[in-house]
């Protein structure tokens, strides 16, 4: 795994070990197609990575000039991941990464009154959460008017077409995953 482009272009990330199961990461080329349909350059937005493994969306975001980026996952080789990937592309100053279930980090977040431009949620594919991750979005204000989420999901998982106050302008295949994005009212 590597950062597609920016700033950290071409710098490696760390990946889970052989054997970890509940970490799959998002490989470059869908990383790359995500960004190419999100804008190459995101000119110092906010962007909310939940569920975000080893960091690669919140990191590959920082690297196209994202100002700031939250990583959220409750596992803690994710954790270990997400803190040695900031570290080595240099980017501790920018980021904040929260061990808690996604749930209580939307309800934390909130409650803070942060607000971000970008939301990437990549939950275990298992997990059939798409209506459930919009509706605790929608929940705790977090997503700025007009934001976008990016939901990657198993193929077999409907993604609606409107849910939560959240309308999905595109979708897009790549093998067994499917990558839903949806428009903030």
């Amino acid at each position: 795994m590597r950062i597609v482009a920016g700033s950290a272009k071409g710098r490696a990330l760390q990946g889970p070990k052989p054997s970890s199961a509940h970490i799959r990461p998002t490989a470059d080329r869908v990383r790359e197609t995500l960004f190419n349909m999100l804008g190459q350059f995101l000119d110092g937005q906010a962007v909310l990575d939940l569920y975000a493994g080893t960091g690669a969306l919140g990191l590959e975001a920082l690297s196209r000039g994202a100002g700031r980026v939250v990583l959220v996952d409750q596992d803690r080789e994710a954790q270990g991941l997400c803190k040695l990937n900031t570290d080595a592309l240099g980017f501790a100053a920018q980021v904040s990464i929260l061990a808690q279930p996604v749930a209580r980090a939307l309800e934390t977040l909130g409650k803070k009154g942060e607000r971000f431009e970008l939301v990437f949620a990549d939950p275990p594919y298992a997990a059939r959460v798409v209506p459930t991750v919009l509706e605790a979005l929608a929940a705790s204000s977090v997503v700025s008017p007009g934001g976008t989420v990016v939901v990657e999901h198993d193929k077999r998982e409907e993604a609606p077409e409107a849910h939560a106050g959240f309308t999905r302008d595109d979708q897009r295949r790549f093998g067994d995953t499917l990558v839903s994005f949806y428009r903030a009212p």
